[in-house]
């Protein structure tokens, strides 16, 4: 099967279309031909570090595809549905490629709603929202969300998960994106480029932090009491945790994982009408590098989708 590899780490150019053999599922797993993945900035992190592994990984997590067999003793699918999900994360999943194996529960079934594309668009994302807003800080209705890089692939779902959850949202971003932050439910936007966030928003129950560096600190000024940060940047972030204690407030720094609830939490939202991918750019799988080189510019608003099979 075709699949992209990378026999280095470096920039987008070090990615390649290989061929290798198509995975088997074992007891408790599904094969999936994919239609369509999405490239994330945990990608890019990967593709240049190799990430926890060490060296060089076959990058992607989302999915969004038909299943073609079904390993021993599952019995949430069946060959021919469609399913959409984010496999294995934090562990490899190598969802660039024709087909993947992945536990039956990593996945729930795709809204009729959606495209393979827009599908394929959401779950690292959404999962994202999903667990820094509930699992993590516990969002309640009536609080007020701030998030940093509302237009881009985490920030614009997670305004639209807050605004479904009865959150007040702020969110940053620069000025010509204002509308589209607006669009999603965004009660305040603030453009990042001319105005000091920190001063512009207050009583801020809850931060997700999509950009790291001096953004953590700086958003600790914006909290009330009890308030709390969940920085999704950089390990690096942990730090801040110290700072934000010292100040009386929380911060944490998470990472995503699979999640079967949460993905079927996340499709109840798109049945409802409550959330909808921004898709910017759709490129065949071949085109994975040029899809990075797009990514890595940091002006993407929404998600780039890359296509599989028809």
């Amino acid at each position: 099967m075709r699949a992209i590899g990378q026999d280095s780490l470096g920039g987008p150019e070090v990615l390649k279309i290989v061929e290798v053999g198509r995975p088997e599922p074992g007891p408790g797993e599904v094969l999936v031909r994919v239609h369509a993945t999405s490239v994330n900035p945990t990608d890019f992190w990967h593709r240049v570090t190799g990430g926890l592994a060490g060296g060089p990984i076959r990058l992607g997590w989302d999915v969004s595809g038909v299943i073609e067999e079904v390993g021993l003793g599952v019995t949430l699918f069946e060959p021919g549905e469609e399913v959409f999900g984010m496999p294995l994360q934090p562990r490899p999943a190598g969802t660039y490629a024709e087909y993947v194996v992945t536990p039956a529960r990593h996945l729930v079934r795709k809204p009729a709603s959606l495209s393979h594309v827009q599908a394929a668009a959401l779950p690292l994302v959404a999962l994202t929202g999903w667990q820094a807003l509930v699992d993590t800080a516990r969002v309640r209705p009536g609080h007020r969300v701030l998030v940093h890089a509302a237009a881009g692939g985490v920030g614009h779902v997670t305004v639209q998960i807050a605004k479904a959850l009865g959150a007040y949202v702020i969110g940053t971003a620069s000025g010509p994106k204002h509308d589209f932050v607006r669009g999603l439910g965004a009660d305040e936007v603030i453009d990042h480029t001319r105005t000091d966030f920190a001063s512009a928003a207050g009583d801020v129950d809850i931060v997700v932090d999509t950009i790291g560096g001096e953004y953590g600190p700086r958003s600790l000024w914006t909290l009330r009491e009890g308030g709390m940060v969940v920085s999704l940047a950089s390990p690096a972030e942990t730090g801040l945790a110290v700072h934000a204690r010292a100040l009386g407030f929380r911060s944490t720094f998470m990472i995503v994982e699979a999640d079967h609830a949460g993905m079927r939490e996340i499709a109840a939202l798109v049945d409802s009408g409550r959330l909808t991918p921004e898709i910017q750019t759709v490129l065949p799988l071949e085109q994975a590098a040029r899809a990075h080189e797009i990514g890595e510019t940091g002006r993407t608003t929404g998600k780039i989708v890359l296509t599989v099979a028809d």
